[in-house]
């Protein structure tokens, strides 16, 4: 991995606030590393060119990591990202938050299986990849999450079963999504809607909280 791009995740890093080791850092340029090896038999993605899988994935799905760590407050929750295709942000929320349990799931059995090698290769215990239907996890998480996934109401719809007692939904969106807001089915209520800057990108982010709201007792 060359010098600039090692550069360009560190100013990244700086950037968004965030705190991360060398090795953590190392690790980030290692994953992209095996994305980009892998990408050429199992097409994970179609960004190519490492400068833009810089920005575009690795500095995009560190956005998340911020508000997350505002969210958990160092606790040792469990977090699924649904759709996660490659592992993203899956793969960097489980480097950057070694607290974090992390689960991948995809429908696509080589991308789950990619991130289980990721697991093995980059040593991420908190890490594991599995080839589902959202749909048909019953494991309680604290957060799901999702980056350009689907809209709004079918993940939480298709979620839904996999979310704890107490849990909460992020999604990381493009530019703000009021009319998928707007379509949310009964139960779920947007509490908060953030912002996101990609250092080195300018695009529209932001990350969407939701949650099931409890109906009103008689």
């Amino acid at each position: 991995m060359s010098a600039n791009l090692a550069q360009g995740l560190s100013a990244g890093v700086q950037a968004l606030g965030l705190n991360l080791s060398p090795d953590q850092q190392q690790r980030l340029l290692d994953y992209m590393v095996l994305i980009q090896k892998w990408t050429k038999v199992y097409n994970l993605t179609a960004v190519r060119d490492p400068a833009e899988m810089l920005t575009h994935h690795l500095l995009d799905s560190l956005t998340a990591i911020a508000p997350l760590t505002r969210h958990t407050k160092g606790q040792a929750i469990r977090v699924l990202d649904v759709g996660s295709g490659g592992g993203l942000p899956g793969v960097v929320l489980a480097i950057c938050m070694p607290e974090v349990n992390v689960t991948c799931v995809d429908t696509v059995a080589k991308k789950a299986a990619f991130v289980q090698q990721v697991a093995v290769s980059l040593k991420l215990p908190n890490l594991r990849g599995i080839h589902a239907r959202v749909e048909s996890l019953t494991d309680p998480y604290q957060v799901v999450c999702c980056r350009a996934f689907a809209s709004l109401p079918d993940f939480v719809t298709w979620s839904r079963s996999a979310l704890a007692e107490d849990g909460v939904w992020m999604a990381m969106k493009g530019k703000h999504p009021q009319e998928e807001i707007d379509a949310l089915p009964e139960g779920v209520k947007v509490f908060h809607v953030e912002p996101l800057t990609v250092p080195g990108l300018a695009v529209d982010r932001c990350m969407v909280w939701m949650k099931p709201e409890l109906a009103p007792t008689a």
